[in-house]
């Protein structure tokens, strides 16, 4: 089993999650992050003073997969949320020890479908 850590742009989310479930991967959870890579600041109003941002607002989608679906994840993943510039996001790739759903003690594969 993997873990998929992706930090997107929260524009493609709906387009990441159609494409997921789409290909049978249905389950992720999203988290609202906030972070700085390699795009630069930007400048925002705020009470009508003018304030420089560092950190970017984005998604974190986390799926917890088969090894079998991991390049079908990545790839729906690299193809919905990329639009070729700086500030796109990341995708980072972990090892899964094991899954239990706690409803039914399943563990293993059977515990993510």
């Amino acid at each position: 089993m993997k873990k998929v850590e992706a930090i997107i742009r929260p524009s493609k989310l709906q387009a990441v999650q159609q494409g997921l479930k789409k290909e049978g991967i249905p389950c992720i959870t999203v988290i609202p992050v906030k972070g700085s890579g390699l795009q630069k600041t930007y400048s925002e109003r705020y009470r009508g003073a003018e304030q420089t941002m560092i950190l970017q607002t984005r998604v974190m989608i986390i799926c917890v997969i088969s090894d079998e679906n991991l390049e079908k994840c990545v790839n729906v993943i690299l193809e919905s949320a990329g639009t070729d510039q700086t500030g796109d996001g990341k995708i980072f790739i972990y090892d899964v020890q094991d899954a239990i759903r706690i409803s039914t003690k399943v563990r293993g594969n059977a515990a993510i479908r």
